[in-house]
């Protein structure tokens, strides 16, 4: 017998925040989504083969538009979990998220991917939160991003036998980010490479108390936010990968801004603790640094991953 099928012209529209992980001593742990956006429009059609419409970020050939783009692949993914397949699909991606910046790209991919199946298999089959975050940390490999991504807001991530969990907290509302972000990219892969498999047993008591330093500064007493930012686990073995990033987040931190590497970089996270801090911050790094970083002046995403249905087919989400 066929599975359960979605109607052919089911459309849904999905839009995914950027991400910015560690946040200085949290490192895998501890994630935040920003107000910087990922949008796609997905269709099923009567035409065999998956068709995508890039425009944005990777609209210069730099993203498949077959099925092997991340987003297509794991839309079917999601729905061969759940035993649908469709004729065809047709996807118009509008990227605004950095690739390669430290800015959960890869892990917004994945989130959009998730969250177009998500809404696609309204009504022919579930998706919860928790097999959301299973399914997302399964592909993406580690949940410090996908969380936020999927969920919004400041997260703990962490896992479990049963899988991994998120606690969702709301952040002061005087935080206030803004990222630098280079012309150049640094890959994933080379900057958790330089990671040591040991560390010394001081610096790891010593990013355990600006942990959950960091948690009470962010949702609290965001003037505490410079000296919970320092970090002793990750940022400083990395900096050979990124020597512009290192002496940013040098330059920013001794002029009294919390200013912390952005996931695995090459960009710069500053946590400001006012709005007009984060004008400071950009006129800074305009008159003294010797790289040009592109300032975004962000805000907290609060709501994560949304979709919503398009169309007379598609049944509410």
């Amino acid at each position: 017998m066929p599975g359960p099928a979605i109607p052919i012209g089911r459309s849904v529209h999905v839009r995914v925040p950027a991400t910015t992980a560690n946040l200085g001593p949290g490192f895998d742990t501890l994630g935040l989504a920003l107000s910087l956006y990922d949008e796609v429009d997905a269709t099923v059609s009567a035409t065999p083969g998956v068709r995508v419409e890039v425009h944005g970020v990777g609209a210069d050939g730099a993203v498949p538009t077959d099925a092997s783009n991340l987003v297509a692949s794991v839309v079917l993914d999601v729905l061969a979990r759940k035993g649908v397949e469709v004729p065809g699909l047709d996807l118009v991606a509008r990227n605004a998220i950095p690739h390669g910046r430290g800015l959960g790209s890869s892990g917004a991919a994945i989130v959009a991917g998730i969250m177009v199946a998500k809404g696609l298999l309204e009504g022919v089959a579930e998706l919860g939160p928790a097999e959301l975050l299973a399914i997302a940390t399964e592909l993406e490999g580690h949940p410090d991003n996908v969380a936020p991504a999927l969920f919004g807001g400041l997260t703990i991530a962490w896992l479990e036998p049963r899988g991994p969990q998120h606690k969702k907290l709301n952040v002061h509302r005087g935080v206030s980010p803004v990222v630098f972000v280079p012309a150049h990219t640094v890959p994933t892969k080379l900057a958790r490479s330089l990671q040591p498999a040991q560390v010394p047993h001081e610096d790891a008591v010593f990013n355990v108390s600006r942990s959950a330093l960091l948690i009470a500064a962010l949702i609290q007493s965001p003037e505490l936010l410079l000296s919970a930012t320092e970090d002793k686990l990750h940022q400083d073995y990395r900096a050979s990968a990124m020597p512009d990033t290192s002496a940013l987040v040098r330059l920013l931190r001794g002029s009294g801004f919390p200013a912390v590497v952005s996931g695995a970089g090459p960009s710069v996270l500053v946590l400001c603790e006012r709005p007009s801090d984060r004008l400071l911050a950009a006129d800074l790094v305009a008159a003294q640094s010797a790289v040009a970083w592109q300032p975004l002046m962000l805000a907290v995403d609060f709501k994560g991953a949304t979709v919503t249905p398009m169309g007379a087919q598609s049944a509410a989400s």
